[in-house]
């Protein structure tokens, strides 16, 4: 073996040790932590913009939604990652969509097979989905937001401000209490 090679190997078993991301390679890999938006110009959650279709729901606009807790969900139904969060997003919906809790999902496909309305329509169906969907086929709000992963969850509170936002699986408990601190705050 030479040594080039080992050292490849070696960073490899530390990479798939750690958890840590091998950019170029794992593109839906995640960060550990959620990340916390600071500053002002990110702040305020764009609109839903270049949207091809709405599922579940009229057209909305981040507007209308003042006064709401939002949960925006980045994802696409050929990621596995993105299948995989959303018994937990269906969750949240259903536990606090009558005390003032909104989920937008964006759905914002990776190949395009997944631009098809009817095989949106039918994933939405297979998973049970009945909060409003965005198609943002030309991910354009994908690009407003300027997120770069499948899944993402963006949390905005009633003034329309982004409050929360994680990429990856996980953190379910953690955006329940942010959206349960939120609701809360308001009653």
């Amino acid at each position: 073996m030479t040594l080039k090679l080992l050292a490849v190997s070696a960073s490899l078993i530390g990479f798939a040790l750690t958890g840590a991301a091998i950019p170029g390679i794992c593109d839906e890999a995640a960060p550990a932590t959620p990340i916390t938006v600071a500053a002002a110009s990110q702040a305020t959650a764009p609109d839903f913009t270049g949207i091809t279709n709405w599922f579940n729901s009229k057209p909305l606009g981040i507007a209308d939604l003042r006064g709401k807790v939002v949960l925006v969900d980045f994802w696409t139904y050929g990621c596995v990652n993105c299948v995989n969060t959303l018994p937990h997003v269906t969750d949240l919906y259903a536990k606090y969509k009558d005390k003032g809790l909104v989920v937008i999902g964006v759905h914002t496909p990776e190949f395009p097979f997944e631009r098809s309305a009817s095989n949106v329509q039918a994933a939405l169906k297979r998973h049970g989905i009945t909060y409003p969907v965005a198609q943002d086929n030309e991910s354009k709000t994908w690009n407003a937001y300027s997120n770069q992963y499948w899944p993402a969850q963006y949390i905005i509170d009633q003034n329309g401000k982004i409050v929360f936002q994680h990429a990856g699986e996980g953190r379910y408990d953690e955006i329940d209490r942010t959206v349960a601190k939120l609701l809360n705050a308001n009653s």
